[in-house]
């Protein structure tokens, strides 16, 4: 069940510009709408180099004031949606997991250019 988007608006600042503005509760369906939020993602991802980050550590990052719990599951949408484009990588207990069939604990990192 689908249930209705509000229009809040965060405004996260980053190291390279200004703020990212994008919508808390959104679904990958939105994918419009989903843009700001997945390219706040990879620029975190960005700053951190090849290290991997948690949805935490990301949420807190773009939100560093403000309540980042909120942004944990819009995170994980936007992840996999990421993930699916071969634009991140979800890890699972340290190894690549199925976008698309994962639980629990997860980290995301940016594609190895090996």
């Amino acid at each position: 069940m689908r249930r209705a988007i509000g229009a809040t608006l965060l405004r996260a600042p980053l190291a390279a510009g200004g703020p990212i503005r994008h919508c808390i509760g959104m679904s990958v369906d939105d994918s419009p709408q989903s843009l700001p939020l997945e390219q706040a993602i990879l620029e975190v991802l960005i700053r951190h180099g090849a290290h991997t980050l948690s949805a935490p550590e990301i949420a807190h990052a773009m939100a560093p004031t403000g309540d980042w719990h909120g942004l944990l599951v819009p995170i994980r949408r936007a992840a996999v949606a990421l993930a699916e484009a071969g634009r991140i990588v979800i890890y699972r207990k340290g190894k690549p997991a199925d976008p698309n069939d994962f639980r629990g604990v997860y980290r995301l990192g940016l594609p190895r250019q090996d």
